[in-house]
């Protein structure tokens, strides 16, 4: 990576964080239920069999209700788990939610051991967390390059979360980086 292109994205990072640091909690847990809410009138939350989700830290938009109301819905549930061997995330399944959750590597709710790997072919929707995006599906992550490794192998509709405020002009990007085929906000859908 050029040392401008990594300079841009560390001064992206932080200016994004900041305002995300800022943000009320009531105001994140009122944006993240817009944004749910979003989710769940597109086609391609109905349509998706099984679905990819991330277990939200205190600043990232948080769909995780959205988990149960999957489950109880009949569709297949995944999460990613990190495996320090290699330095990547692995998608597994998860059933039951009192059961097949720990706390992983990065302190984030993660699969536990026991939780079988997802055929990535069978994921239909992929929730994809980022510190920023911009309207050409460009992801900003948190540096270290773990999801994008991930999104790579995957196959299915590859949605962006974030809120309104992460939406930026230009991400700067590596080709390694991963594009998203849409962004949810909790106020528009973009993308197809």
């Amino acid at each position: 990576m050029s040392p401008d292109v990594k300079a841009s994205k560390q001064a992206l990072r932080r200016e994004v964080t900041a305002v995300l640091r800022a943000q009320a909690p009531a105001a994140r847990d009122a944006a993240s239920g817009q944004a749910r809410e979003l989710l769940i009138s597109r086609s391609e939350w109905r349509a998706a069999r099984s679905v990819l989700f991330y277990a939200p830290m205190a600043e990232e938009l948080d769909v995780w209700p959205l988990v149960r109301e999957a489950l109880g819905a009949g569709k297949r549930v995944g999460l990613p788990r990190f495996v320090p061997e290699n330095g990547a995330y692995l998608a597994c399944e998860v059933q039951n939610l009192g059961l097949d959750l720990m706390p992983g590597h990065f302190g984030i709710r993660e699969p536990a051991d026991h939780c079988a790997a997802f055929s990535l072919k069978w994921l239909d929707l992929i929730l994809v967390p980022g510190v920023a995006f911009d309207l050409q599906g460009r992801r900003l992550g948190r540096g270290k390059g773990y999801y994008d490794q991930l999104l790579a192998g995957l196959r299915g509709v590859k949605c962006g979360v974030a809120f309104d405020r992460q939406i930026v002009g230009e991400v700067p990007v590596t080709p390694h980086d991963i594009l998203m085929n849409c962004i949810l906000t909790p106020t528009r859908w973009i993308g197809p």
